[in-house]
């Protein structure tokens, strides 16, 4: 974690504030985006579609 936090800051001393925000939404998405997969995969390796239900 702590890598992605300097790289935020190098890009904001860099390009600035609009261009670090930018850069920080895209690296959520993709932690969703990884997240979701994990979760299908999971959830298609131990039981089908019940797996959806349990929160």
């Amino acid at each position: 974690m702590i890598p992605i936090l300097l790289v935020l800051l190098l890009a904001l001393i860099l390009f600035g504030v609009g261009f670090a925000v930018k850069m920080l939404w895209w690296i959520a998405l993709a932690v969703l985006v990884v997240w979701l997969l994990g979760f299908l995969v999971r959830g298609a390796a131990g039981g089908g579609r019940a797996r959806w239900y349990r929160w």
